[in-house]
C-alpha cells in the first residue's frame, strides 16, 4: 500500500546512445512512493528495462536526476546537511535496492546457501551463523529450505528465481527492482515466482516490476506505467490502464496482449 512518502523521484530521465541517435529514455518523470507496486509495461524496445536499470545506475543516465531517499544518486558529489561537499557512494545506495534479473545471476560454483550469504557477510559484515540462520528462514518462506546445500544447476528455473528473490531480501532492501523475472521461465514455473512477488507486495515491500504478465499488473500493481519509444505515455491505476486506456499506443498495445 503506497504511503505518499516519496522513496524515489525520477525527473526528466534521459539515456541516449550513439551520440543521441538512439533515445532509450527520453525525458521520463515519475515518483515512486514507499509501498508502491509499480508495474512497467510496454512493447519490446520501449525503454522499460533501461528505466529499471537506471534506478540503481546499472545504466548511467545521459541526463535528468534520480533522487533516492532524498539524495540525487546521479551526482558524483552533493552538499550534506552541514553544507560540506561529500561524495555520493552509489554502492551504499545500491545495498538498499534489491535487483532480480531475468536470468537469475546465481553463482554456479557456489551452493545456494553461499549464494545467499556472500553479500551480507562481505558487504554488511554479518556474522556467518546469523547470515545462515536468516537464509534458512527465507528459504523456508519460499519452500526451498531443503535445497540450501544444492548448487544452481540442480534447481529448476522457477526454483532459481525464487532463490534470486530471497537472496536480494537478505540485504533488507527498501525497494525491489524486478527486470522481467518470469520471461526466461517455462510457463508452468511462472506462477510460483509470481506468488512470491505477490506475497512481498502484500507485506508492503516497495516494488518496481518490468513484466509482460498482464494478470500480475492488473491484480497486484498499485500503479501501472506504459512506456513506448523511451517515453512514459500513460500512468494510472490498473483499473484505469486496463479498463479505460487513453493513449492510442496503449489501446493498440492492450488489444494485442489481452
Amino acid at each position: 500500500m503506497a504511503t505518499g512518502d516519496k522513496l524515489i523521484q525520477v525527473k526528466d530521465l534521459k539515456k541516449y546512445y550513439n551520440r543521441g541517435a538512439i533515445k532509450a529514455l527520453d525525458g521520463v518523470t515519475v515518483d515512486i512512493d514507499r509501498g508502491d507496486v509499480m508495474v512497467v509495461i510496454g512493447p519490446s524496445g520501449s525503454g522499460k528495462s533501461t528505466f529499471l536499470r537506471s534506478l540503481n545506475l546499472l545504466e548511467e543516465p545521459t541526463g535528468g536526476s534520480i533522487i533516492f531517499n532524498g539524495v540525487d544518486i546521479t551526482k558524483k558529489k552533493i552538499k550534506n546537511a552541514e553544507g560540506k561537499t561529500v561524495k555520493v557512494d552509489i554502492d551504499q545506495h545500491r545495498q538498499k535496492m534489491g535487483m532480480v534479473f531475468q536470468h537469475f545471476n546465481l553463482f554456479p560454483h557456489m551452493t545456494i546457501m553461499d549464494n545467499m550469504t556472500l553479500a551480507p557477510i562481505q558487504v554488511k559484515h554479518m556474522d556467518r551463523g546469523e547470515a545462515e540462520k536468516k537464509a534458512l528462514a527465507l528459504l523456508d518462506r519460499v519452500g526451498l529450505q531443503d535445497r540450501a546445500r544444492a548448487y544452481p544447476i540442480q534447481l529448476s528455473g522457477g526454483q532459481k528465481q525464487r532463490i534470486a528473490i530471497v537472496r536480494a531480501l537478505m540485504m533488507e532492501p527498501e525497494v525491489m527492482l524486478f527486470d522481467e523475472p518470469t520471461s526466461a521461465l517455462d510457463p508452468e514455473m511462472v506462477g510460483e515466482v509470481l506468488e512470491v512477488m505477490k506475497e512481498l507486495a502484500q507485506e508492503g515491500m516497495t516494488m518496481v516490476v518490468v513484466t509482460h504478465e498482464m494478470g500480475f499488473a492488473r491484480e497486484v500493481g498499485s500503479r501501472v506505467l506504459f512506456m513506448a519509444d523511451g517515453k512514459l505515455l500513460e500512468e494510472g491505476s490498473p483499473a484505469d490502464i486496463f479498463g479505460n486506456p487513453q493513449h492510442p499506443r496503449l489501446q493498440d498495445f492492450l488489444s494485442k496482449v489481452l
